[in-house]
């Protein structure tokens, strides 16, 4: 395989890993109400310095890895989409006897829109941080796919 579609597939394979990641994050707590500006500033803090951590990365790698965290957030802004709550959303959809197709196509096509419109930019932040990673840590970031994401958020 072509080095530059190998490493475009790595590229999408982890920004999907990492995007799921911290949509799984997104996922705890109170769901009726959402995660707060600073609660999910927090989170990717926290992700940040984990995987800072994990990597020893020096301070340029470090910038472009908050650049790839910032470009998440927003991508995740983006889909959620003005209400920002997905469940109301669907108890709309079903709340008469019929399911309201073209209101669930509406919603499709928005959040179709906002991953088109988003997500260029998260590919190019994940490509710049993952290009800026000595082969040792690249090896890191691909030993951690294969675990299936269970390697960066386990405990210890």
């Amino acid at each position: 395989m072509k080095s530059w579609i190998k490493r475009s597939l790595i590229a999408l394979t982890s920004a999907t890993v990492v995007f799921g990641g911290l949509t799984a994050c997104g996922s705890h707590g109170d769901h009726a109400r959402g995660w707060s500006e600073e609660r999910v500033s927090e989170m990717r803090g926290k992700a940040v310095k984990k995987i800072s951590s994990k990597l020893e990365l020096n301070a340029v790698q470090k910038s472009k890895l908050y650049v790839l965290a910032d470009e998440l957030v927003a991508s995740r802004k983006s889909v959620r989409g003005e209400s920002g709550d997905f469940r109301s959303d669907l108890q709309a959809l079903i709340a008469a006897d019929k399911f309201d197709r073209s209101k669930a196509q509406q919603m499709l096509d928005q959040k179709t829109q906002a991953l088109q419109g988003s997500g260029p930019k998260v590919l190019v932040a994940f490509a710049d941080f993952y290009d800026s990673l000595d082969p040792a840590q690249q090896k890191q970031v691909r030993e951690k796919l294969e675990r299936r994401g269970h390697g960066w958020w386990s405990r210890g």
